[in-house]
C-alpha cells in the first residue's frame, strides 16, 4: 500500500490521526495532515484505509499494491 495525501485539501479535522497515529499526524500551526509512513507494515493497512474513508476532505489517496 502507497499513501499519498493533498494538503491543500485537508481541512484540519485530524481524524486520519486519531484513527492511525503511527502513519498520519498533523502540523502544530495548522493541523494539516503530515504523512508519516507512505508505505505502513500490513498491520496498519485496515486502519489506515478506515482514516480514508472517514476523511471529510477525501485528501488521502492510497494505492494498493499486489504483490507478484
Amino acid at each position: 500500500m502507497k499513501i499519498s495525501v493533498d494538503e491543500t485539501k485537508c481541512c484540519g479535522a485530524g481524524q486520519c490521526a486519531l484513527i492511525a497515529p503511527d502513519v498520519f499526524d498533523q502540523r502544530d500551526d495548522d493541523g494539516i495532515v503530515t504523512l508519516l509512513d507512505p508505505e505502513p507494515p500490513q498491520d496498519h493497512h485496515s486502519t489506515v484505509r478506515e482514516a480514508a474513508a472517514v476523511c471529510p476532505a477525501a485528501a488521502i489517496t492510497l494505492d494498493d499494491i499486489q504483490d507478484a
